[in-house]
């Protein structure tokens, strides 16, 4: 089957959650929606009006009563005709209708992720929403749902397409400055007059970028290593915090070879707590690969929770790590007596409890002062940052290339146009003609 016939199709997919559930969703989309909604249930109700039919297999055998709804394109998620059939979710109902679909000629099983492709290809979303519908479904923590349930509903999209139409116009009224010179419906010298503007364009950009690590954060976890020297409490605090048994909990020494995480929730945001090897200076060969592990993992963690216990502190070498990372925690706080602890560390007890919200909020703190004060509309993924910084590289030159010809300045501006149009998943060739020709009238 070629590609052309393979994207024409009509797709249908179980749409909800695993069956047995109380109703279960199908949903179909493509040429062929209409003509086989007729098949199933002998009419289409209203567009966008839900309409209870009796659904029948090929054969006219009674399948379920159903709720139907027809979502004709290009107005409907994929931009083709569209339906959803709700029937009660047994998996025998499920089964029967599934099978029924794919016996139907230029009917198939959709794969994963087509009905938001065709939605893409079809112009009704582009890269960025994509991604945010994609984060939104897997949001676990509500920062996680803002952030996402802003990005796919176009608020990155809007400041990059913004962005695309002010140097895609910039660049056709520096071109139409030095190759339309002698047209009367060209203004003058009109790229000495956009210079300040596309200056002010790359301080908003540079902003917008500087926002790129919370974005991460808010999507990816805010990285929390627990480090300290064997039976400091580690394992202790970790499954504390997790409200779970995570890591083993044992006095025997190197209990921890390798590092261990979980996901929580603190104050909304999303944490990714490790718990890592004891460190110390007298250990075997599997223990030291665990402590290399440790130090790895701190390095590249956004906070190191330093665990000393209070009752028996032991030294240990981070010289190496970055300082303003640690927090220093003192553990069995209630074993020790209060001129046993050092006072500028904060002191918990996972048996007393004692401590332990002090601790969450000092971790809150950090988190939320990491995340910068949370704004929504941030890129979040490396793809993001990598082509905002490529287009900014783009303009800056343009912006400082005074002594350059104007047709290289225009020529960097194309291609920090061009980096945005990657961002988004949109490239047109004939945006910057489309411009010049509206403007400015040429060859009236």
């Amino acid at each position: 089957m070629n590609d052309t016939a393979y994207h024409m199709d009509t797709i249908f997919a179980l749409s909800s959650g695993a069956v047995p559930a109380a109703v279960a969703i199908i949903r179909l989309s493509g040429p062929r929606v209409r003509p086989v909604l007729e098949t199933l249930t002998g009419s289409v109700p209203e567009p966008r009006r839900a309409g209870l039919r009796t659904v029948r297999d090929c054969g006219g055998a009674v399948i379920d009563r159903a709720l139907v709804l027809y979502f004709p394109g290009p107005q409907s998620f994929t931009g083709e005709d569209c339906a959803e059939v709700h029937v009660h979710g047994g998996r025998a109902v499920v089964g029967a209708l599934m099978r029924c679909l794919a016996s139907i000629e230029g009917l198939r099983s959709a794969e994963p992720g087509e009905f938001t492709r065709r939605a893409f290809e079809n112009g009704r979303m582009d890269l960025t929403e994509v991604e945010g519908l994609a984060d939104l479904i897997a949001a676990e923590t509500e920062m996680q749902r803002r952030q996402a349930l802003e990005q796919s509903a176009g608020g990155l999209s809007e400041a990059y397409d913004r962005w695309r139409n002010m140097l895609t116009r910039s660049r056709a009224m520096i071109e139409a400055d030095f190759d339309f010179a002698d047209e009367e419906d060209v203004p003058g010298s009109v790229a000495d007059t956009i210079w300040r503007s596309l200056s002010s364009l790359a301080t908003e950009i540079d902003t917008h970028l500087s926002g790129s690590r919370a974005g991460e954060i808010i999507r990816d976890g805010y990285r929390i290593v627990i480090l300290g020297a064997p039976n400091a409490g580690k394992s202790s605090l970790m499954n504390t915090l997790a409200c779970r048994d995570i890591a083993i909990v044992s006095e025997e020494l190197g209990t921890t070879r390798d590092v261990l995480e979980v996901h929580l929730d603190i104050a909304g945001f999303p944490v990714v707590l490790s718990d890592t090897a004891g460190l110390r200076d007298s250990a075997g060969e599997v223990e030291r690969e665990g402590m290399r592990r440790a130090f790895r993992a701190a390095a590249a963690a956004d906070l190191i929770v330093l665990l000393e216990d209070v009752s028996h502190p032991v030294a240990i070498d981070i010289a190496d790590l970055d300082q303003d990372k640690i927090l220093r925690v003192g553990s069995k706080a209630d074993l020790a007596d209060d001129a046993d602890a050092d006072t500028d560390a904060c002191r918990v007890s996972v048996k007393t409890r004692d401590g332990l919200d002090t601790l969450l909020g000092a971790i809150e703190q950090r988190v939320r002062a990491a995340a910068g004060g949370f704004s929504a509309a941030v890129p979040n993924r490396q793809r993001h940052r990598e082509y905002l910084q490529a287009c900014l590289s783009h303009l800056q030159a343009a912006v400082d290339g005074t002594d350059l010809p104007l047709e290289v300045r225009a020529e960097e501006l194309r291609r920090a146009a061009a980096m945005l149009g990657r961002l988004t998943g949109h490239v047109d060739a004939e945006d910057l003609l489309d411009v010049i020709f509206s403007e400015f009238c040429i060859g009236k």
